[in-house]
């Protein structure tokens, strides 16, 4: 089997007929016939082959060419000094003022200076041409590459010189002359016709029917502007004698494609180009930083200055110095959880790890900043002084005797909500994405096995202190209130009920003067769930707070609350989990950023039969990773949500791109749901699945793999709810037949300890 042609034909339905012929064609064709294909940018492959370099032009140009970036580390001039097609794709390269290259050429790792002239549909690579040649050339080169041309540039092993190479996009080399072979895109006997080479110049004998352009010594090694001249005069496009050309061909040195590819330094071709890039790179961050727009990544840019082992650092140690003015001069544009982070990267860079770490805590610190800032005009100066706001006529350790008219004012609130589980649009609602960009979430509220999860009961109480009890029968007495200051522990089993406290206000505004608080929580769900449990346990104390104090106990005001408190936790949470099990049903839910964060929730008015077949169809299951979840603390939801965060704060292209996917995506899913089309929403489930495994790998395990690979024949739409890493998962059932079909496999499953659960939406009677 040949994995260059079978594997790939496997993928191309007009390849099926062909490929069903060879061994294992048939088999090929069953199992990946109709698997559907993904681009997808892994920044740390080393080597990257798609296929032909016309191959490579479709895939750029083809339906799917909005997922690729056509600028990446390049330096190129002002449209009013150039001609560069917006559709050209420019790739590590530097291209000088006076240069024109047409639509949907590839220019990768070159340098091109003024005068050069590239082609549409050409492909250039490696190819590093001077600004004048000294004692040769006078004023910039010129040279032209025609529409559907490739050419590159390859160092040799045995000496310090260096090739061009070239030929026809379309140009087969192992096509022979007998058989319309083409160089450039000219028949074989055209070329030499027009150039007056003879057979016996190119090949060995002549007439032969192995003779074609892969063993064919047509390419001079030649100083750069020789070898450039005789480029356009093989190709046809030279105007100077084609005797003195033909002549200095002749006389020169030549290889053929075949002993070229036994003479390439790897080493010296590999060398050379991480230099260029490093050089790029460090070009590129210090008009970032001395600009201040930040827009880049500045821990990739760092990556590829490294490269210069014995430069790079030094580099990166001059752009920290920037820093400092940088951050003052651009403090009201660039947020500042941005800024650190860029010093924080740059830290890195220059191995200083130690003071790094330590401004880290500042980055989350800012982080939780904006989010306050974001939900509340003022309200992080609020937070901060709550500490400071207890009256001194709370004495510890004493009870405050309340007359008969105060002790009318006890009372008791009790508040249970449901999980959520989300379809799609995750990550779209986290900080800070949500507070520099939208966010759109489409989830839905359920009850399990039954009943309402998640629940707390708030009582006053004559004594003064705060009492706080959890279903694992664990409690903590507060005497004094004002002790409860951030930062909290995160092993704190009581941080969340602490800083839901602080956010209502209710120590800051003195409400415990005169009472004290039993605060008694719950949530019925195994462990490490990802059904949105601690923010929506959270949003249950934080309403029956505000309920205890008359305070703005609606929803909307709840889940902002809610959305500070996790920052505060140092989780780093966003809104749809608070946002889930808040709101009835499902849901469509949109965040616009600014102050406040202003977020809309669009209820999904399905008819009745809709609702009954997605019941009977979606399988919420448990996939027994929960436990495990936990035992690594939920230090392993903080990691996820940090990575994800950090990774954006980076400005990293490809998860941007991800997380824009995952908003359109639930866009089209609410109106999947509108129209009645449940197989649209699992077709959009899987591929939300896959995005989240773009944004954090570790979001899946071997478990969840084996369960989802079982599954799938039975299922339209598969994911993890949550961030992932084990919980709960969605099996969205091809229709009710399979749905029964599937209860009874992970019923009786061996290889998988799972549990699937009875559910049904929640809706407020």
């Amino acid at each position: 089997m040949s994995l260059y042609e079978d594997l790939v034909a496997a993928w191309v339905p007009s390849k099926h007929e062909w490929l069903k012929k060879r061994p294992l064609g048939e088999q090929l064709v069953d199992k990946l016939g109709k698997v559907q294909m993904f681009s997808y940018c892994a920044h740390e492959l080393l080597f990257l082959h798609f296929g032909t370099s016309s191959e490579v032009l479709d895939h750029l140009s083809g339906a799917d060419s909005e997922f690729v970036g056509r600028r990446h580390l390049c330096s190129i001039p002002a449209t009013t000094t150039s001609d560069i097609a917006a559709s050209a794709i420019i790739l590590s390269s530097k291209i000088a003022p006076g240069v024109s290259i047409g639509e949907d050429s590839l220019i990768y790792d070159s340098s091109i200076s003024s005068g050069i002239q590239i082609g549409s549909l050409s492909v250039v690579v490696s190819i590093n041409v001077p600004g004048a040649f000294d004692g040769v050339v006078k004023g910039p080169v010129r040279f032209m590459l025609p529409d559907r041309h490739c050419m590159w540039e390859v160092p040799l092993s045995d000496c310090n010189d260096r090739v061009i190479v070239y030929c026809g996009l379309h140009d087969n080399p192992k096509t022979s002359m007998s058989k319309d072979g083409t160089f450039c895109g000219r028949p074989w006997k055209k070329v030499l016709h027009d150039l007056q080479i003879q057979e016996t110049n190119l090949w060995s004998s002549t007439g032969v029917s192995g003779n074609c352009l892969w063993n064919a010594r047509i390419f001079p090694i030649l100083p750069y502007n020789e070898m450039l001249q005789l480029a356009s005069w093989l190709m046809g496009l030279s105007d100077q004698n084609n005797q003195s050309m033909l002549n200095l061909w002749k006389n020169s040195p030549r290889v053929s494609l075949e002993v070229l590819h036994r003479s390439i330094d790897f080493q010296k071709m590999c060398l050379g180009s991480s230099m260029h890039q490093a050089d790029l790179a460090a070009g590129i961050a210090r008009a970032c930083i001395s600009f201040g727009l930040l827009g880049r990544n500045l821990f990739q840019l760092c990556e590829e200055i490294l490269q210069m082992e014995i430069s790079g650092a030094e580099i990166c140690k001059d752009f920290l110095a920037i820093c400092p003015s940088l951050q003052v001069h651009n403090s009201k544009i660039v947020p500042k959880s941005r800024a650190y982070q860029v010093k924080v990267d740059l830290l890195r860079a220059c191995k200083d790890e130690a003071l790094a770490n330590e401004l880290e805590h500042k980055v989350w610190a800012a982080v939780a900043d904006e989010t306050a800032s974001a939900v509340r005009y003022g309200f992080k100066e609020h937070l901060l002084d709550a500490s400071h706001g207890i009256s001194s006529s709370i004495h510890k350790g004493n009870k405050v005797e309340i007359d008969a008219e105060k002790q009318s004012l006890l009372r008791s609130v009790k508040v249970e909500l449901p999980v959520r589980v989300d379809f799609v649009g995750g990550w779209s609602d986290t900080p800070p994405w949500s507070l520099e960009r939208s966010g759109c979430v489409l989830n839905m509220a359920i009850c399990l096995e039954g009943s309402l999860p998640i629940g707390t009961i708030i009582k006053t109480t004559n004594t003064a202190g705060v009492l706080i009890r959890d279903d694992a029968s664990t409690e903590l007495f507060v005497q004094d209130p004002a002790s409860i200051i951030p930062p909290f522990d995160s092993t704190d089993p009581f941080r969340l009920v602490k800083c839901a406290l602080l956010v209502t206000g209710v120590i800051h505004d003195k409400n415990l003067q005169f009472m004290g608080l039993d605060i008694r929580t719950w949530a019925n769900v195994p462990r490490g769930s990802g059904l949105g449990t601690s923010s929506i346990l959270a949003a249950a104390v934080v309403k029956g707070l505000l309920q205890i104090i008359d305070g703005d106990d609606g929803e909307e005001n709840v889940a902002r609350l809610v959305l500070v408190l996790e920052q505060l936790m140092g989780t780093g949470g966003g809104w749809q989990d608070q946002i889930g099990g808040l709101y009835p049903g499902i849901k469509f839910t949109t965040s616009s950023p600014g102050i406040p964060l202003r977020l809309q929730v669009f209820p999904l008015m399905a008819n009745p039969e809709l609702m009954l077949e997605l019941h009977q169809r979606l399988l919420v299951v448990f996939t027994g990773q929960g436990l495990a979840f936990l035992l690594v603390g939920s230090d392993l939801l903080v990691m996820f949500c940090q990575h994800v965060v950090t990774r954006y704060l980076r400005r990293d292209n490809l998860l941007v791109s991800s997380i824009k996917r995952l908003v359109e995506l639930a866009k089209i899913g609410r109106e999947a749901l509108m129209n009645g089309d449940i197989d649209e929403l699992g077709d959009i489930m899987t591929e939300a699945w896959r995005l989240h495994q773009e944004l954090d790998p570790y979001c899946s395990n071997d478990s969840v793999d084996r369960l989802f690979e079982i599954v799938q024949p039975h299922c339209c739409g598969y994911k993890l709810v949550g961030a992932g890493g084990g919980g709960f998962a969605l099996l969205l059932a091809k229709d009710v037949n399979h749905a029964d079909e599937l209860r009874h496999l992970l019923s009786q499953s061996s290889d998988l300890d799972v549990k699937v659960y009875d559910w049904n939406i929640y809706s407020q009677s």
